[in-house]
Formats: C-alpha cells, sequence, structure tokens
C-alpha cells in the first residue's frame, strides 16, 4: 500500500524589527516606566492598506476552535517547554488532500478540522480567498503561503484532484523519480527557496513506497508598528515553567496598547506594520498558569477578549525569545481530534488515485524569532504622539514568566500563529 506524505507549516517565521545597531554600543539600564516628558502614542488604529473582508467569515469561528484544541492537543503530547504551531499551515495541507479523500475518510478529517457541514467546494473557495486575502493585507509585513505537491513518476493521479489544487491552493504540481538521486534534492530545494533559506532540509530520503508529498509553507517577517530600541533591552530573570530562573535580553517601551484583563490574566495586543496583523500576549496572572489559559481558551472565549480589549497606556516588559519546533501530527495528536482512519489501511483517497492509499506522516515543523532587529526597523512611523508627564499613568505589563501568544490578521480575526513559550 502506496504511502501520502504530508508536511505542513515549515517555517513560520517572525522577524520584529526596531531600531538598528551596531551591536556595540553600551546599553545603558532604563527604567520599565517613562521618565517625565516621555511621549505616548494613543493612536489606537491605522486602517490597514487593503481591509480583508471574507465571504464566508463565520467559518473563521471555526478556524478558530480548531487552533485551540490542536494546540491542547499538542500540548498534552509535547514535554517540551515551548510549543508553537500554525494552524493556518495545518489545515490548509489537510484542506488540500481533502481535495482526494471520500467516504468516513473525508468525514473524519472535517471532523478533525471543525469544518463539518462544508463542502469541499466550500472549504476550496474559502481557503483560495482566505489566502489571497492575507497575501495582500499590509505591503509592510511580508507573508508567503506556498504549496506543492510531489508524485511519483509514471503512477495515475486523477486530474480533478490536481486541478482543485493548482486552481484553489495555488499549488505547484510535479511528477518525480522518487529512485533518482536528484529528487531529494530537489524537494529540499523548493523548501529552502519557499522560507528564505531557513530551512534547506526536510527529506533526507525517500521511501520507497512514497507515492506522494505534499507541501505546505508558510513563511510570516512582521515589523513592529511602535520599535523597541536596542538601548533599553536589559538583561533580567525569567522564571521557567519549570521553576527555574533563567537569564533573558528584555525589550522595554512605553505605549498605548489595546488590552484586556479577566480572572485568568492580562491581555495586550501588539501591532506590526500598517496595523493589519498583530501579536496577542497572553499572561497569567501570579498563581495561574499557561495551562490554565490553554485548557480555558475556546473559539468564544477568544472573540469576547478581543472584543473587551482597550487602549490602555502600557509599560512593556518583553522577552526576546527563539523558538524552534517539529511535531509528527499523525501520532496522538490529530487522532484525539478524531482523525484516525486517513492514517491506516482503511483509508479512502480514491479521489488521489485508485490504488490503495494511506497518509503515513504529517510533519509540523515551525520557527519564531521575536527581538528588536529587522531591514525595515527605519521605516516605522511614530509620528503622531502626545505626552504624557506622569509615570504613574502607566500600567506594568512585565512578560518575566511563561506566557502564550498569538499573531492574528485582525479584520478577520483569523489566527495565522499559537504558541506557548516557557522558557528561553
Amino acid at each position: 500500500m502506496k504511502k501520502l506524505f504530508l508536511y505542513a507549516g515549515l517555517l513560520a517565521l517572525l522577524v520584529t524589527a526596531g531600531c538598528k545597531s551596531d551591536g556595540n554600543e553600551p546599553i545603558p539600564e532604563p527604567k520599565p516606566k517613562p521618565t517625565p516628558g516621555t511621549t505616548v502614542d494613543t493612536t489606537r488604529h491605522i486602517t490597514p492598506v487593503v481591509p480583508v473582508e471574507l465571504k464566508k467569515a463565520e467559518k473563521v469561528a471555526r478556524d478558530n476552535a480548531f487552533t485551540f484544541d490542536l494546540l491542547r492537543a499538542v500540548r498534552k503530547h509535547s514535554t517540551d517547554a515551548n510549543v508553537f504551531i500554525s494552524p493556518l499551515s495545518v489545515s490548509m495541507a489537510l484542506n488540500m488532500t481533502l481535495n482526494g479523500a471520500a467516504g468516513a475518510t473525508a468525514d473524519e478529517m472535517r471532523t478533525a478540522l471543525r469544518e463539518s457541514g462544508y463542502s469541499t467546494a466550500d472549504i476550496n473557495a474559502y481557503s483560495r480567498e482566505l489566502r489571497e486575502a492575507l497575501l495582500r493585507a499590509d505591503p509592510k509585513t511580508t507573508i508567503g503561503i506556498a504549496n506543492a505537491i510531489w508524485y511519483l513518476q509514471g503512477a495515475t493521479v486523477k486530474a480533478p484532484f490536481i486541478e482543485a489544487n493548482r486552481t484553489y491552493y495555488d499549488a505547484e504540481v510535479q511528477a518525480l523519480d522518487f529512485s533518482s538521486p536528484t529528487a531529494v534534492g530537489t524537494i529540499n530545494g523548493w523548501c529552502a527557496r519557499k522560507t528564505n533559506n531557513k530551512i534547506k532540509e526536510i527529506v533526507k530520503q525517500v521511501d520507497p513506497t512514497t507515492f506522494m508529498y505534499l507541501i505546505n509553507a508558510v513563511y510570516f517577517k512582521g515589523t513592529w508598528h511602535y520599535p523597541f530600541k536596542k538601548t533599553f533591552t536589559t538583561e533580567a530573570d525569567f522564571h521557567r515553567a519549570d521553576g527555574s530562573t533563567q537569564h533573558a535580553q528584555m525589550m522595554r517601551q512605553a505605549y498605548s496598547f489595546n488590552y484586556a484583563k479577566d480572572e485568568l490574566g492580562q491581555y495586550l495586543e501588539m501591532n506590526f506594520g500598517n496595523d493589519a496583523f498583530s501579536m496577542v500576549v497572553m499572561l497569567p496572572d501570579e498563581g495561574r498558569t499557561t495551562r490554565d489559559m490553554i485548557t480555558a481558551m475556546n473559539s468564544n472565549r477568544w472573540e469576547a477578549t478581543i472584543k473587551r480589549m482597550s487602549p490602555k497606556a502600557i509599560a512593556l516588559i518583553l522577552p526576546r525569545f527563539k523558538a524552534e519546533c517539529d511535531y509528527q501530527l499523525q501520532e496522538g495528536i490529530l487522532p484525539d481530534l478524531g482523525m484516525r482512519l486517513p492514517f491506516s489501511n482503511a483509508a479512502n483517497f480514491s479521489g488521489i488515485t485508485n490504488a490503495p492509499l494511506f497518509i503515513s506522516t504529517i510533519i509540523h515543523k515551525t520557527f519564531i524569532d521575536v527581538n528588536e532587529y529587522g531591514a525595515e526597523a527605519a521605516a516605522v512611523t511614530i509620528n503622531d504622539m502626545v505626552g504624557s508627564s506622569d509615570p504613574h499613568q502607566y500600567k506594568d505589563f512585565i512578560v518575566d514568566r511563561p506566557f502564550l501568544f498569538v499573531i492574528r490578521e485582525k479584520s478577520t480575526g483569523v489566527i495565522l500563529f499559537i504558541g506557548e513559550i516557557g522558557e528561553i
């Protein structure tokens, strides 16, 4: 029986940008709150260059439900301190595959993706609309969403499957001689090009029973709308999830951010570029944990939290952080969400080929880097500011312990990435 390999989210890269520096300047000891005369930006929103409106906007709530369910499943099966996933990438790779699924196999995939009730045609149309909208939402934010399918040279792949993925997912489809020594280089070369050379090797060798590789890659690079200054970054303690303490480089700034509070913790939103995309930091209160937040969060609660947010003067302290994660989603994670048949000999992918076929592996690989740097730092505008002379007006938001974060497109509410940072 032939195997289908899926690679989702080869790269999710976020480089948040601030002021450039030669890296050798002395770092003074700043105060966490601004001194008298410091300015605070009270501008809450700048309309994205291309506001995004989706015809099937109600599906976003389903997507976000999948996001939090997937995060819980990944957290359950991972012992790592940090978790980072792109639900957008996982759902896109699976929806491409759904074009070839039939019967109970397709039903289980829709259940796992929280897409029950939607036809494949509806899902395809929504996926194309969403992909195109995200790509044009903000010219100051770099986002790439690429898809590719390689199938065994000489094999028969059904034309409707190929056509659907080319039409709705802009997938590159190519027959490939998997026995050739150049096959691995072809696949890895595509990955390198689509991830800005951040991931150069995803396939070490081709399994002789492989029928198809289906790959989705997401690349994201955003620059802070309000930049950090490297001269304000200092070393401070970060308290890990396991109770130990480590030194971290803490970035500092004081501005007006969208903010909300509930019984679990605090929420702060930081904008990128022209404000189309943002990162929401979720900081549990003392005595609460990120696991409490993960357990409690769902699509409805998330939407209510975002709606409650309002501008507040904040003295923010946020660590630089990086995370690189690698998951095999077929090992407990997607089965926990109801997707089991596609990984078994009973799978029905008759829409791809008449030969028996099942999904062997779904690899989800991600990387994130949050810091002050970025080539677009000088382009960030901070002109619209008004004065504030009283440092006591600022509320501290000190991220010195485990936290969650979400990167989203604001006008639609679509979540691109979500993660938990337990150590720096």
